[in-house]
């Protein structure tokens, strides 16, 4: 399992003169449980976008085991970044498209080229993963429960294998039940080894699930500490 290290890391975006990342240091350690939280606009979503491969960086590293990114970072590379990582954007269900459960948990494997009984393999226990029930799997995902749609977009990020799983505010727009229902799922899904990165706005998700918590300000790194020592201060 690799670990996550963010070295003098900074970023701005092309049309403007505002840095969105500024002098980052930031180690996540491997198959721990990190909370990022900061308002919005303090370099969150930036910052995971960065370790997924989505953007390169301006100046510093992103390094997750063997794999090094930098400004001058080919396709390649990034590509490489990505296979680690697993990445669930907010409100992932709508991203779903496909006619079947089925269909849309196997699009990654199968552009990865996996044999079909892998695909299928891979399926049936993404579903699994996710508590989705076996008889769902012929199902049209946009006939489903907003708990149940969001399940499957984290499914197809899981049937890709990431060691490393990002979620940003993977519980918005959810009731109180699909949100705890929710939460467990990742609780699990870190339980069983994988590294969870979790963008939150809820001091109570991150202090009840979360081993590490990286506060970020206007791009800055505040802090990154345990949510004990954290909200004692």
């Amino acid at each position: 399992m690799p670990e996550i290290k963010l070295t003098n890391l900074s970023y701005s975006y092309t049309n403007t003169s505002h840095q969105a990342l500024a002098d980052v240091d930031l180690t996540i350690p491997s198959g721990s449980y990190t909370a990022l939280v900061g308002h919005t606009g303090s370099g969150k979503s930036t910052l995971v976008s960065l370790v997924d491969g989505l953007i390169r960086p301006s100046t510093g590293t992103v390094q997750i085991g063997e794999v090094t990114v930098d400004q001058n970072a080919k396709r390649a590379d990034l590509a490489k970044l990505r296979q680690h990582v697993g990445f669930v954007f907010q409100f992932p269900e709508q991203q779903l498209f496909a006619e079947t459960v089925a269909k849309d948990i196997a699009f990654g494997p199968e552009n990865l080229g996996w044999s079909a009984d892998k695909v299928a393999a891979t399926v049936k226990h993404a579903m699994e993963a996710v508590g989705l029930a076996p008889e769902l799997a012929d199902r049209s995902p946009f006939m489903l429960s907003g708990g149940q749609m969001r399940r499957v977009a984290i499914a197809g990020v899981l049937a890709m294998e990431p060691a490393i799983l990002i979620l940003d505010e993977p519980t918005a727009g959810l009731d109180a039940r699909s949100t705890d229902a929710l939460l467990e799922l990742v609780a699990q899904l870190h339980q069983r080894g994988r590294t969870i990165l979790l963008i939150t706005h809820q001091m109570d998700q991150a202090a009840r699930y979360a081993d590490q918590v990286v506060v970020m300000n206007h791009g800055r790194l505040v802090a990154a500490t345990t949510p004990q020592h954290l909200f004692s201060d």
